[in-house]
């Protein structure tokens, strides 16, 4: 089983939340009309190296949140896709990373980030695009 396989280097929580979401991935979301919003950015997580924070000194399970906050609303919840856009690791540790998109809204989302064990991480940065329908003013709202 796909679980059994990665539970040797990853907290089994960490891997049952992971198979969860790609048995879960696979939902289209159709956008109708010319109204479709595209908005990206890049927002540095944590510099922590500077003042030994957390992901540069601390042990075990660690995690980080942050809210990105669209320039406009979308209509409906957007697709938004998250990505490392720098990484600062250090060489003697072990890599662990996990990075995702959660409480995706209208207007924004949080990009979560996770590590585990042993890994060192001095700085990270994401790059995320989000993608959906925008309001059109021909769509009506009658109360």
């Amino acid at each position: 089983m796909e679980t059994e396989r990665y539970a040797k280097v990853l907290p089994s929580s960490l891997v049952n939340g992971l198979l969860q979401v790609f048995d879960e991935c696979c939902d289209m979301n159709r956008i109708n009309g010319d109204n479709i919003g595209i908005t990206q950015g890049s927002k540095m997580l944590f510099s922590d190296y500077i003042n030994d924070g957390p992901m540069w000194a601390g042990q075990d399970d660690r995690e980080t949140r942050s809210t990105i906050n669209f320039p406009e609303s979308f209509a409906r919840a957007p697709m938004v896709h998250v990505s490392i856009g720098l990484w600062d690791m250090d060489h003697k540790h072990n890599i662990r990373a996990d990075i995702s998109a959660e409480k995706i809204t209208t207007k924004g989302f949080e990009v979560v980030f996770r590590t585990w064990g042993d890994t060192r991480i001095a700085r990270m940065r994401v790059d995320w695009m989000a993608i959906g329908a925008l309001v059109s003013e021909d769509d009506w709202q009658l109360y």
